[in-house]
């Protein structure tokens, strides 16, 4: 196991990409522009993986999501572990039925006489002013279908370990990258982090604050500020959200009393939804207010920059949501 070292989210994923490679000769790469005659990727993510593992493990394709999935779940059922990038996660929409009625069924249909192990690895988030067409959070609807797993991680230890034990997993996993905070530095461990396990990066007694992705820096900056006043919140990083960690979420609910769920994608119909109400059914008698949730505005992703700011949830809109929890009974 290589020592800790410093680096950012992208370089981390781009090291889990190359230490599976490494390890097992039948993991493959597809994606648009990913070998390193097309410079390794829009953002970098894989430059120099094809050349040192060759374009037939790092395969560069058409513009053709449906194919790249098509082709990954393919090569899965004859022994390979397949990581396809689709670009950007609005362009999931081109492989639903690959992702959907293939991926995520075959093991079911098959009695699990077979399984997917693919990884799917798309980008996506708002702060670079990409776009309606390239900024979305859509890991709802893949959370809302059996026989997927949905991973979002928020730093860079997350993204390489649990990208390496996505990679090892059975079944399908969609591994969401979120682009603001690409280029934030942390430290690495390089070791796998089980899937379906919540961290409490945070403990508090007042307020628990679960989120994903982007949102956890942020729970942060609202938490540190609310000590300074004598309040106690408690930020827990979901990191998969498909299976979620309920036990983690509802124990610290337990304690605080009171809880807000936050999420980059938009709030209607939303994974916090889903978290909130199970709160509500398991720790109704233990709530000192409301559970709450806070997500993005319920339309297209602003291209102008003053309305992509006021879109997402950010630390001063959490901490207003915080600061009403904290003052209910």
């Amino acid at each position: 196991m290589s020592a800790p070292a410093k680096m950012t989210m992208i370089d981390a994923i781009n090291r889990a990409l190359h230490d599976a490679m490494e390890e097992n000769g039948k993991t493959l790469l597809l994606g648009e522009d990913i070998a390193d005659p097309e410079d390794g990727g829009v953002f970098g993510a894989t430059k120099g993986l094809s050349t040192r593992f060759g374009e037939d493990r790092v395969k560069s394709t058409p513009i053709a999501e449906q194919a790249i999935v098509g082709a990954a779940i393919g090569a899965s059922l004859v022994g390979y572990r397949p990581i396809a990038e689709v670009m950007l996660m609005n362009f999931t929409t081109v492989a639903m039925d690959m992702l959907v009625n293939h991926a995520a069924k075959l093991r079911f249909m098959s009695g699990g006489q077979t399984n997917v192990p693919i990884v799917v690895r798309t980008m996506t988030g708002c702060g670079l002013s990409l776009g309606g067409q390239h900024s979305d959070f859509v890991e709802a609807w893949f959370a809302h279908t059996a026989g997927i797993k949905v991973v979002i991680p928020s730093n860079p230890n997350d993204a390489y370990g649990l990208l390496r034990a996505a990679i090892e997993d059975e079944d399908p996993v969609i591994f969401v990258e979120t682009l603001s905070i690409y280029w934030t530095p942390g430290e690495v461990t390089f070791e796998p982090i089980e899937l379906g396990k919540a961290k409490v990066v945070r403990e508090g007694t007042d307020l628990t604050i679960v989120g994903y992705g982007q949102m956890v820096p942020h729970a942060l900056t609202v938490a540190g500020k609310f000590e300074a006043e004598g309040k106690s919140i408690e930020v827990i990083d979901l990191r998969t959200v498909a299976p979620w960690d309920r036990e983690t979420v509802l124990a610290s609910v337990r304690k605080t009393g009171r809880a807000l769920i936050v999420h980059e994608a938009v709030k209607e119909h939303g994974v916090g939804a889903e978290i909130a109400a199970t709160i509500g059914e398991e720790c109704f008698g233990a709530l000192r207010a409301p559970v709450a949730r806070l997500g993005a505005a319920f339309c297209a992703v602003p291209f102008s920059k003053p309305l992509e700011n006021a879109f997402a949830p950010t630390a001063e809109s959490i901490g207003a949501a915080a600061a009403r929890l904290l003052g209910a009974n």
